[in-house]
């Protein structure tokens, strides 16, 4: 066994420093599948032997080694959040105030980067918790997943009896615009910007997710420090990049208030060009004497403010309006315009969205029109500054993949292809179907379908579960191992639940949540065959279109022919059984900006534990969930005088099984 375990401790280093080769140097010296081999080889060991499993395994950083179950973590420094504003004069406004109480301050400036914040707790110098930042006293406990951002240290150069470092998980923009490609291949609603995406990604309860995703963190604090000291912010931050901690970048120690405000505009001309989002500047107080001095407001601390940036808009020439073929058939158009710098970066392409957006913009070819960044990061046409045609672009008339006569669909506003047989269509049904929120089926990505299209090898989603190993051994980059892995993961998806698969069929206007509940009405998918829409409509929150879409899907012979196919071959599909009853009968309604949770998460936890999650506040509404910049909802709510209740509020009721939030 001490054998054993010296191997191990030995198989660690080699692919620590593989892993030091590849990532931090690009010199790899491995083969990427000797490289997986080797990673692999010491995962098989940790399986084996988990007495000798590392807490600072190297393995950790492609996840896998726990499932989370986001337990709450206690804050014992709160992490607390610091005051806007937005405009040089208020940041002179700010010294002004911080020089009653401190003569002569000095300043630290730094990007704000826009993610989730987080924290790191090492004791003895090995990461022992990592958490949320939840509502600032409380959050969750995400150790698995902080685990796999392979820029923060698993185990520390010294010792040190206790540390804990607050930072911000962010997702690099080329990884955000490559998570939005695929889940718009899927038509998958996208995450809106990197910190949303952030956010949803860090919440992953399988950490395999969160490892491929590849998120990074800048560290930006000390909350807590034992065994060595600090007088200064900045002295604080050499001390976290000594230990090897990736802290906020080019930071600036500021001798008064206008070369704070220099740097602020400095930090300002690098928006968009940056690898990661930000949203502001930072300016902190560097003395910790000063900030004791100064104290903290109910809400924020007196010592700093955060300054945010207003968003760039520019001017430029519609060149062209090209067409995109969707899972289900609508056409988007895509506007072309001539390349502007925007944000720090090159952009000459923006969605139009459909015929009514284009309508209501009065946009065509040739017109000089504005266009920003929604959120620092997708570009949107905003306007027209100046007409060059009379009439708005119009959609065509016919399918521009196979020609088909399009139909307008009022119920959307989209101009659709009614031909399932469409080139464009098939190819996205496929990415869709094999989508984690559908079959998920590992190693089924879009360019393998293209290729399974483009082989005529698959044309219905049935097709894929009589793919033969000799078969894929003809696709490219595909070798016995890869092979045998995609025949693997197509026999595992036969186990999934109703749900999955009814949302991979992709049934117009029903959604992930739309088919559990569907699952759980009916119980098997013969059931639906048969189903009136009478029926559907008796499931909460179903209404005639959605039941109409329905029963149309499964009245269609060539539908019902392909789910009788699937049942052949050997698909076992049943309704998943719901997590508890918690929530039975309660109505919840979200607005804002939740602190860790995205939108979707929070309405699968209500309707898994027997709650529903509505779109719109009526009297019927039970509570409103309301997090950061909250709009017309709360508003709402406040006025029928329903319960409000915060993110922490709604885990607790779950937590605890209390159905009257007492």
């Amino acid at each position: 066994m001490e054998k054993m375990e010296r191997e191990m401790r030995a198989l660690e280093k080699e692919v620590e420093r593989h892993m030091h080769l590849y990532y931090d140097l690009d010199s790899p010296e491995l083969e990427d599948y000797e490289y997986d081999r080797l990673i692999h080889h010491l995962m098989d060991l940790e399986a084996q032997y988990p007495q000798f499993a590392s807490p600072t395994s190297p393995t950790l950083r492609v996840g896998g080694r726990a499932m989370n179950t986001f337990a709450k973590v206690e804050h014992k420094v709160q992490m607390g959040s610091l005051q806007d504003v937005f405009s040089l004069e208020e940041l002179r406004e700010f010294d002004k105030r911080v020089r009653e109480v401190v003569p002569s301050p000095r300043y630290v400036v730094e990007q704000k980067i826009d993610g989730l914040s987080v924290s790191a707790e090492y004791r003895d110098g090995v990461l022992t918790v990592g958490s949320t930042r939840g509502d600032g006293f409380t959050g969750e406990d995400v150790t698995e997943n902080l685990r796999t951002i392979r820029s923060l240290p698993l185990k520390l150069p010294e010792e040190l009896p206790l540390l804990e470092v607050r930072g911000e998980v962010y997702m690099p923009v080329l990884n955000f615009e490559r998570l939005v490609s695929q889940q718009e291949l899927r038509d998958e609603p996208p995450f809106k910007n990197p910190r949303n995406a952030a956010a949803g990604t860090l919440r992953q309860k399988d950490s395999k997710v969160t490892a491929a995703r590849g998120l990074d963190l800048f560290c930006f604090n000390i909350q807590q420090l034992e065994g060595l000291s600090c007088e200064t912010h900045h002295e604080s931050l050499e001390l976290l990049k000594r230990f090897g901690f990736p802290v906020s970048p080019s930071y600036v120690l500021a001798d008064n208030i206008e070369d704070a405000i220099r740097e602020v505009e400095r930090i300002g001309t690098l928006r968009g060009a940056l690898p990661y989002q930000i949203d502001g500047a930072v300016i902190k107080v560097d003395r910790f004497a000063d900030r004791e001095a100064l104290g903290t407001t109910a809400k924020y601390p007196k010592w700093a403010v955060a300054f945010k940036y207003p968003p760039e808009e520019k001017e430029t020439v519609l060149e062209e309006i090209e067409l995109q073929v969707g899972r289900t058939g609508v056409v988007t158009p895509t506007a072309v315009f001539r390349p502007i710098s925007l944000a720090g970066t090159t952009v000459s392409r923006a969605t139009l969205h459909n015929q009514d957006i284009i309508n209501e913009l009065g946009i065509n070819i040739g017109d000089t029109i504005t266009v920003r960044k929604a959120g620092e990061i997708i570009p949107e046409v905003v306007g027209v500054v100046k007409h060059e045609k009379g009439e708005p672009f119009c959609l065509p008339e016919c399918c521009p993949s196979c020609g088909t006569v399009l139909v307008r669909d009022p119920a959307v506003s989209a101009i659709r292809c009614p031909n399932a047989s469409c080139p464009a269509q098939r190819l996205r049904s496929l990415i869709h179907f094999s989508s984690r929120a559908a079959m998920d089926i590992e190693g089924l990505g879009e360019s393998v379908c293209e290729a399974l299209i483009e082989k005529e090898l698959v044309k219905t989603p049935a097709d894929l579960y009589r793919l033969k190993k000799e078969e894929l051994l003809e696709l490219p980059g595909f070798a016995e191992k890869k092979a045998e892995k995609l025949l693997s993961a197509l026999e595992d998806s036969k186990e999934n639940d109703l749900g999955r698969l009814l949302f991979g069929l992709g049934i117009r206007n029903i959604g992930d949540k739309a088919a559990q509940l569907l699952a759980a009405r009916f119980g098997s998918l013969e059931a639906l065959f048969t189903a009136s829409a009478e029926e559907i409509l008796k499931i909460d929150g179903f209404g005639d279109v959605m039941a109409k879409s329905v029963t149309q899907f499964f009245a269609v012979e060539k539908n019902r022919a392909l789910c009788e196919e699937l049942l052949s071959l050997g698909l076992r599909p049943r309704a998943a059984k719901q997590a508890s009853a918690k929530l039975a009968g309660l109505t919840f309604v979200l607005t804002g900006t939740l602190p860790t949770l995205t939108r979707s998460e929070a309405e699968k936890l209500i309707t898994e534990n027997g709650g529903k999650a509505s779109g719109s506040v009526s009297k019927k509404t039970s509570y409103v969930v309301a997090g950061e910049e909250a709009g017309s909802k709360l508003t709402k709510a406040e006025s029928l005088g329903i319960p409000i209740i915060s993110e922490s509020m709604l885990l607790d009721m779950l937590e605890r099984g209390l159905q009257n939030g007492s």
